[in-house]
């Protein structure tokens, strides 16, 4: 018989075999004997997904680390991950084996301590028939021992009998030691119930507008706080209270692997487009600050920034666009002009062609001279014609061609001019900070956010010291590589919400936002510090490059040209008091 290839044949000669052996018809049975007959190997290692996902579903979910411990699972066995899943298992056992064992040990010491010591009203008798109690109504729960057995040793350590310690009233004793055991008690403090329902009911809420079950939970935790009434009541909304804080963490997990997977998928796209657009020049700007931006932490002033500048570039380069297309319109129809200029002065050397035929014609059966006179005079017109058509068709040509030439530079012209819109919108040609225009968008949206938020803002002018020497000494290039490297220490040193800016020449301006004048003054201490630790290299020699600083905090009735004025004043000092030093403007 042959060997059948076909995977139904297979599965039926499979069948077939397990009754003819007399072979139970369990499922490794099965694929045993299937790979047999077909003579394949049974694929080793295969992730038993279905098992696994069973296990994950059958763990208990009563806690925050046991749900934890379920997603992550979870997400092992959708991502095949049979590595991450026993990992999280066993860190998750290993955890509890360790909780359990120092709390019993805690547990069984404090046992010890408090069966020597003294207690008024308790005698040893009393003690052991409590214990006995316990042991005998919860020794078959190691987790209901645990907890009454915590609840004897505070008895204990109280002074009165716990017998009943197991019981629901001695649970709401318990929770009357911690919490006020009257309504009156529970509104000592109305202020912070009301505070912490506030905080719910605005700060929590209103930010889960698009998860409004969590939303509706947080809202009814608000209204539950300000009826509270009791210790039962408080002990029940504590409960609710973590739960739904677990329930927060798991959202934050999930927005943080929503974060992570969109910049995974932003970077793809623009890894693609960067591949896809080589020759377009005009879109190297755009992808580059979109680089700038997912390989960096997100901040929404990153976003507005990367919003202005994109916004300014697309109308910018959208202009040199038409421009350019125009501009290559305007070359099609040229040459669309001059093939059909080709094509007529080729049909009019058809006709000449013809016409000195016919003469020669004339000329062959001519019989006197009058004759001949006459055809000569017409082949003379006739290359007159084609004299004058052929040099109307040579300027053309040279008119399209310098018109070609002409259109051939703008279009290269263009393209420079939209190459390099792209990074000098808002940012400064030599150092890539914030130039004066960039400056003053931002310094108008940090006014407007410590305005807000009642937050300070700090204003420092930079100024290099000696930077005119070392134009003379060094030559210009080196200065312009010395501009440089200090705009690169300071975005190294300064914080991602601090903004960088040349304001002109060996100039800069920084803002420090959230940042009061003493901590201003301390941050540019710093930077000079660092300065000094990171030289600047001319020729492979170390040239030490210091600046002087005026700082000075926003004040309500400041704007942009006083506080950038009254931090000027400082700097000037600065330099006049010995340079390389910061002078703060009250």
């Amino acid at each position: 018989m042959a060997t059948p290839t076909n995977p139904f044949e297979i599965a039926r000669e499979t069948l077939r075999q397990l009754a003819g052996r007399r072979i139970p018809p369990t499922p490794d049975n099965y694929l045993t004997l299937y790979h047999e007959i077909a003579g394949s190997k049974p694929t080793a290692n295969a992730f038993p997904e279905p098992q696994l996902r069973s296990l994950a579903g059958a763990l208990p979910k009563s806690s925050p680390d046991q749900l934890r411990l379920a997603r992550q699972l979870d997400e092992a066995v959708k991502a095949a991950n049979w590595e991450a899943y026993q990992k999280h298992l066993v860190e998750f056992i290993g955890a509890l084996a360790e909780s359990q064992k120092l709390s019993w040990s805690t547990v069984i010491a404090d046992l010890l301590r408090q069966w020597d010591a003294k207690h008024p009203g308790l005698t040893a008798a009393r003690k052991r028939e409590s214990l006995e109690h316990v042991l005998a109504s919860s020794g078959a729960n190691p987790d209901t021992l645990f907890t009454r057995l915590q609840g004897l040793l505070r008895s204990w350590g109280q002074g009165r009998d716990a017998e009943k310690t197991d019981t629901p009233e001695s649970a709401d004793s318990e929770i009357g030691r911690n919490f006020p055991s009257t309504a009156a008690d529970v509104d000592l403090l109305p202020e912070l119930r009301e505070l912490f329902a506030f905080t719910l009911d605005t700060a929590v809420a209103s930010q889960l507008p698009e998860h409004p079950t969590l939303s509706g939970d947080a809202r009814q935790l608000a209204k539950d706080i300000r009826a509270l009434s009791g210790p039962a009541q408080l002990a029940e909304f504590l409960t609710r209270l973590k739960r739904f804080a677990f329930k927060l963490e798991l959202l934050a997990e999930d927005q943080a692997q929503l974060r992570h997977s969109l910049l995974a998928l932003l970077r793809l796209l623009v890894g693609n487009v960067s591949d896809l657009v080589l020759d377009d020049h005009w879109l190297h700007g755009q992808i580059e600050v979109v680089r700038e931006i997912i390989d960096k932490p997100l901040s929404q002033r990153a976003l507005d920034e990367a919003e202005g500048r994109l916004k300014e570039v697309l109308f910018k380069q959208a202009q040199l666009k038409a421009s350019l297309v125009e501009a290559r319109e305007a070359i099609k129809q040229m040459l669309a002009g001059f093939v059909d200029h080709l094509a007529d002065f080729a049909d009019a050397t058809s006709d000449y062609h013809d016409k000195i035929e016919s003469c020669a014609g004339k000329i062959s059966s001519a019989k006197d001279i009058s004759e001949l006179g006459n055809v000569l005079g017409e082949v003379m017109r006739e290359t007159r014609t084609i004299q004058i058509n052929a040099q109307n068709a040579r300027d053309e040509l040279r008119a399209t061609q310098q018109k070609v030439e002409a259109s051939e530079s703008r279009i290269r012209e263009l393209e420079r001019e939209l190459e390099a819109t792209s990074d000098l919108v808002r940012h400064d040609q030599l150092t890539g900070v914030l130039n004066r225009r960039g400056l003053e968008e931002t310094f108008a949206k940090e006014i407007a956010r410590a305005n807000r938020h009642e937050t300070a803002l700090c204003v420092a002018l930079l100024d290099i010291d000696n930077f005119k020497k070392l134009n003379d000494a060094m030559g210009h290039d080196t200065g312009d590589q010395a501009l440089i490297h200090l705009a690169t220490v300071c975005r190294a040193t300064l914080r991602p919400q601090d903004t960088v800016a040349r304001y002109g020449g060996e100039e800069f301006i920084i803002l420090l936002p959230d940042t009061p004048l003493d901590e201003g003054r301390t941050a540019l201490t710093r930077l000079q510090r660092e300065l000094t630790k990171k030289f600047f290299l001319h020729a492979n020699d170390k040239v030490l490059i210091t600046f002087s600083a005026g700082i000075t905090q926003m004040q309500p009735d400041d704007t942009q040209a006083s506080v950038i004025k009254r931090a000027d004043a400082a700097m000037y000092q600065a330099k006049q008091t010995g340079k390389n030093r910061v002078v703060s403007a009250d």
